[in-house]
């Protein structure tokens, strides 16, 4: 299902003439963490309730950034679902649509009020 995610994204850009995304461990861990975060501690939201951002999280993994960025989403059941609300979503599409973007991450968790929680996290590493 996130390799799916991974795959509809860059659809995306594809169909954006823009470059793929390739996938990049420290990112997915990024995106994951935060994704079980919000389904165990029950919110919704890119700052997660201790103050930490995706630059936090991505920063604690060792990954070193020029640029990175963040979706979220709560609710989808699948891949389609979910990448489809991000492209009607004009800030979530813009995110998918960076041209300096380089990398890709995706999380996906269960429980919460939601049922499902997605992460994408995207940077272009130094």
């Amino acid at each position: 299902m996130l390799a799916q995610v991974v795959v509809l994204t860059n659809r995306e850009r594809e169909k954006a003439g823009l470059a793929p995304l390739g996938v990049d461990p420290m990112l997915c861990a990024a995106a994951d963490a935060h994704s079980r975060d919000m389904a165990a501690r029950d919110f919704f939201a890119h700052t997660s309730p201790d103050g930490r951002t995706v630059s936090d999280r991505v920063t604690a993994l060792g990954y070193r950034y020029s640029r990175v960025a963040e979706n979220i989403a709560a609710g989808q059941t699948t891949a389609e679902e979910v990448v489809t609300g991000w492209m009607n979503s004009p800030g979530h599409r813009a995110n998918i649509l960076i041209p300096q973007l380089r990398q890709i991450g995706v999380g996906h968790a269960t429980g919460g009020e939601y049922g499902t929680y997605w992460t994408q996290v995207f940077g272009t590493q130094l």
